[in-house]
C-alpha cells in the first residue's frame, strides 16, 4: 500500500486554546488579516487577544460561500492593509476564503490562473502567506486541508484551489468557539462531520491512518447522538455496518 497524509503543520486542541492564536500570529507577521463569517462579533475573543499582543489587524467578512470575486476583494484589501499573516476564523466558508486569500498574497497573476476545471489549473509557485485557522463549527475540517472550494457563479459551478503550499501553519480547535451556534447549525454541522467520516472510511483510497481517525470520530459522534457506541469487529471491506445506532 502507498499513501500520503498531509495536514496543518501544527494543531492545537482544547478549551481556551484560542488564546494561543495571537502569540503565534505575532511570531509569523506584523499585520494580520482576520477573515470571519457573517457574524464577525463572534471573533471578539480573538481580536481582543491580537490587540493585547500589540498586533495590528484588519477584518474581512465572508457573508456566504466564498466566490472568486470575494477572494479577489479580500486579497486586494489585505494588500492595501499590508497584511502579512492571515487568520481564518469561522466555518468552512470563512476558512476556505482565508486559505485562498493567503495563496493570492504570495503568488502572481489572477485567481483564475490557478483554479481547477474552469481556470488555468496552474500550480502555485510560492507558499501561501502564513495562515492560522480557527474553526467555529464541527463539520468541514477545512482548517487542516490544502484546498479551498470557491463558487464561480457565472459558470454555475464550485471548484477548488488546491495545493500543498496552502496547508495552514497552525490550526487552533477550541470547542468553546462553537458554543454560541444556534441549535440547528450545531446539528447540521455535526451531521456534516459524521457524513465526511463515513465517506472517508468507505473510500477506496482509505488507509490505516485515516481509518483510525474515522473510527474514533464516528465513535465520538455516535456517543453524542445515539447513546453508547459498540462497534462490531467486521471489516469495512466486508461491507458490514460498524455503527448500527447512527
Amino acid at each position: 500500500m502507498q499513501f500520503e497524509f498531509a495536514t496543518a503543520t501544527r494543531i492545537l486542541f482544547g478549551e481556551g486554546s484560542v488564546r494561543e492564536v495571537a502569540p503565534a500570529a505575532k511570531r509569523l507577521g506584523r499585520t494580520a488579516l482576520v477573515v470571519t463569517g457573517r457574524a464577525p462579533e463572534r471573533s471578539e475573543p480573538l481580536l481582543s487577544g491580537l490587540r493585547a499582543a500589540g498586533l495590528a489587524s484588519g477584518t474581512f467578512v465572508t457573508d456566504g460561500e466564498p466566490t472568486v470575486e470575494l477572494v479577489r476583494r479580500g486579497a486586494e484589501y489585505a494588500r492595501g492593509e499590508h497584511c502579512d499573516v492571515v487568520i481564518a476564523f469561522g466555518g468552512g466558508s470563512a476558512i476556505d476564503a482565508g486559505k485562498a486569500i493567503a495563496a493570492l498574497l504570495t503568488n502572481p497573476g489572477e485567481l483564475m490562473d490557478y483554479l481547477e476545471v474552469v481556470g488555468g489549473g496552474k500550480p502555485l509557485e510560492n507558499p501561501a502567506a502564513p495562515l492560522l485557522t480557527v474553526p467555529t463549527t464541527a463539520g468541514t475540517g477545512s482548517e487542516v486541508t490544502r484546498n479551498a472550494v470557491l463558487g464561480v457563479p457565472e459558470r454555475r459551478v464550485k471548484v477548488s484551489l488546491r495545493s500543498p503550499l496552502m496547508l495552514p501553519r497552525l490550526a487552533v480547535v477550541d470547542p468553546e468557539m462553537t458554543l454560541g451556534l444556534p441549535p440547528a447549525i450545531t446539528a447540521r454541522t455535526g451531521l456534516d462531520a459524521l457524513t465526511q467520516l463515513i465517506e472517508a472510511y468507505v473510500s477506496i483510497r482509505a488507509n490505516p491512518l485515516t481509518d483510525g481517525f474515522c473510527v474514533e470520530g464516528i465513535r465520538c459522534v455516535a456517543a453524542r447522538c445515539a447513546g453508547p457506541f459498540t462497534p462490531g469487529m467486521t471489516s469495512r471491506r466486508a461491507g458490514t455496518c460498524r455503527w448500527p445506532r447512527c
